[in-house]
């Protein structure tokens, strides 16, 4: 019980960070042009379509959790799009380029430092780590696909015996 319990707060807190992560982009599709673009990993080609299509590709892995639809798979690709996130702050870390990963809006360059990098990396292995969670326990309580849905029941009281 305790498990799908737990579950059910993974999905929901993952979802909550991809909506809001999603919103906050789509909100300023402009700043989020300059997020991409202060990676220096794409070809100028691609930053648009890219800084574009991500908020939706996020509010979609947000929806898809919030209402428990295909659970396990939602995860594993919510894992690789942070795997993919850390590794990319990682590289702008490693490349000694000062930018705000714009994972939650603004982005572009920035006064930080490695403790700033250090902070957003973990924060991603903890997103991580619900992402893990659930791709071992994806079942969870009012789920809406079958596949993904644990009961939620009360073990029944014993009654006394007269």
């Amino acid at each position: 019980m305790w498990i799908s319990i737990v579950s059910l707060v993974a999905r929901v807190s993952l979802a909550a960070v991809w909506l809001v992560s999603g919103a906050l982009k789509v909100a300023d599709p402009a700043q989020t042009i300059v997020a991409v673009r202060a990676y220096q990993l794409l070809p100028e080609d691609l930053v648009r379509p890219v800084a574009n299509a991500l908020p939706f590709f996020e509010i979609a892995l947000g929806l898809l959790l919030l209402i428990g639809l295909g659970v396990r798979a939602t995860a594993v690709v919510s894992a690789a799009l942070l795997l993919v996130l850390v590794g990319v702050i990682i590289s702008v870390w490693a490349r000694g380029l000062s930018i705000d990963c714009g994972c939650f809006g603004g982005g572009g360059a920035a006064d930080v430092d490695g403790w700033d990098y250090t902070k957003e990396i973990l924060r991603d292995i903890g997103f991580l780590a619900l992402a893990a969670w659930l791709i071992v326990f994806p079942r969870t309580p009012f789920a809406l696909g079958l596949a993904s849905r644990a009961p939620f029941s009360v073990a029944p009281q014993p009654t006394m015996a007269e």
